[in-house]
């Protein structure tokens, strides 16, 4: 969700002093109401790769969403390209019926798929309906590689935290993040983009959208703490994507510094292999 133009705090986008300490890419390249697909990002990463290394440096790929650098990794799944016609039928009937009529219309379909996908994910719902619509075969049918792609030596590493570290990290985070101004950069963002946008599906803007039981809107003590219980499914599902990737490296940390030393070590490793 770093793609998105004026989605700073809620995303944890690097500052500018650290872009400029470090060279960042794939940054601030969409703006909320555009599409960002996992093949556009594969593309773009690769051109990325080849123009990195090409200047005698290494290309680090960090995320993140596991979905996409699962992709990156081994490859896109053979699915049909997407219908540009079917699409925006299919966004049309989103507007009218919404996000939820929309996933149980997949689990009719398509059941593996929706029990995998967040019925608030309309993006990834859209398109496991776009696919089972035109080819009568589930998302599934499709599989993705096993293998790792051969055009890159890759050293793969997995963070870990101990679930409740985690989990206490995710709530520190999100205060910290109304502490600088969520609040506000989201309300900007909910007057200007509607709830169907691609970028206002994120955690920490969707949020601003939702109401409580009597269809009223949510105090923003209510907003913080689902964003707080939506980064923790998140969290938990990201580890699913990072499952059975080959020759990948898991790591458990406990803090930063630990952290930093164990990925500079790996890194010197990895440098001096080449």
């Amino acid at each position: 969700m770093q793609v998105y133009r004026g989605m700073d705090i809620g995303t944890a986008k690097p500052t500018p002093a650290e872009q400029k300490l470090l060279p960042h890419y794939l940054i601030d390249i969409k703006n909320p109401d555009e599409q960002y697909s996992v093949a556009e990002f594969v593309d773009r990463a690769d051109s990325l790769c080849q123009s990195i290394w090409a200047e005698g440096k290494l290309p680090i790929v960090c995320g993140g969403t596991g979905f996409y650098i699962r992709a990156f990794l081994l490859g896109l799944p053979s699915t049909p390209a997407s219908d540009p016609a079917a699409r925006k039928a299919l966004q049309e009937e989103l507007l009218e019926r919404g996000p939820a009529e929309m996933w149980k219309k997949l689990l009719s379909l398509d059941p593996d798929s929706a029990k995998k996908i967040d019925p608030k994910d309309s993006y990834r719902v859209l398109r496991a309906l776009e696919i089972v619509l035109s080819t009568g075969k589930p998302r599934s049918a499709f599989a993705q590689s096993l293998k790792l792609r051969d055009q890159y030596d890759f050293a793969t590493i997995i963070l870990e935290r101990d679930r409740e570290d985690l989990y206490g990290r995710i709530e520190a985070r999100v205060e910290k993040m109304f502490e600088a101004g969520l609040e506000k950069e989201a309300r900007a963002l909910t007057q200007k983009y509607a709830a169907a946008a691609p970028g206002m599906q994120a955690i920490g803007y969707r949020e601003f959208f939702e109401t409580d039981s009597e269809g009223k809107p949510l105090s923003v003590e209510a907003i913080k703490e689902r964003i707080k219980r939506d980064s923790k499914k998140y969290a938990k599902k990201q580890y699913v994507f990072t499952r059975g990737i080959p020759g990948a490296t898991t790591i458990r940390v406990t803090d930063n510094a630990d952290a930093e030393a164990i990925l500079r070590k790996k890194a010197r490793t990895v440098l001096d292999q080449i």
